[in-house]
């Protein structure tokens, strides 16, 4: 994270970081964190803090049901939180969007959750979708991470599927190199940041000896 001489408060601006599992999100997320003032606050992953707390995580409808309505819950609540100190950016893992790609039916979630599509569109200013990569290439190093690759080829869709009406959506495809992918992402929420906090350090997208960036 660089210095910041700006002391002004801002009027937030909400970017999501999406895609399907396996698309690189996580180390995205933290070379973005590094090269970015502390005006651009990047959120935990909502489902990340429920299953690790314990939630329940199995396949039957109901607790898949749960999940996803916690999910969107803690999403919301985690962005009004943040928003409150005022930052610049908001770059939130996933946004309340994401819970339409993963949601069982057979009810409509955004009766669920006591919204609408649209609404929940209007909230994000752009949506950064990192594509999953093909299966030679997909990453098991994440330990909350069940999908096959063949899933998590399916989740990928469903996710671009979810976002498709927002207007201000940029999908970013998978990359034989992964830091030109992230390179991609950081120029994108760069595009959010107003200039009094542009400031940031382009080394953070360099490799150090013995550093390997995977999707």
């Amino acid at each position: 994270m660089t210095r910041c001489e700006c002391a002004r408060h801002h009027q937030p601006r909400r970017v999501v970081l999406t895609g399907g599992p396996g698309a690189g999100k996580t180390a995205a997320l933290e070379v973005i964190r590094q090269a970015f003032c502390e005006h651009v606050v990047v959120l935990p992953e909502a489902a990340g803090i429920l299953f690790t707390g314990g939630f329940p995580r199995t396949q039957h409808p109901e607790h898949r049901r749960a999940a996803q309505r916690a999910i969107y819950h803690v999403q919301r609540e985690l962005e009004a939180a943040t928003a409150a100190v005022q930052p610049a950016v908001i770059l939130c893992d996933r946004g309340t969007v994401d819970g339409r790609a993963y949601w069982p039916g057979p009810d409509d979630f955004w009766t669920q959750v006591g919204t609408t599509l649209e609404a929940e569109l209007a909230r994000y200013e752009v949506v950064i979708h990192l594509r999953t990569p093909p299966d030679g290439t997909y990453n098991f190093s994440n330990p909350l991470r069940r999908e096959s690759p063949a899933e998590a080829r399916v989740i990928d869709d469903l996710i671009v599927q979810a976002w498709e009406k927002h207007p201000r959506r940029v999908i970013v495809e998978a990359e034989s190199d992964f830091l030109i992918k992230v390179a991609k992402a950081i120029e994108i929420v760069e595009g959010e940041v107003p200039a009094c906090c542009r400031s940031r350090q382009t080394p953070a997208l360099h490799r150090e000896a013995g550093t390997s960036f995977r999707d």
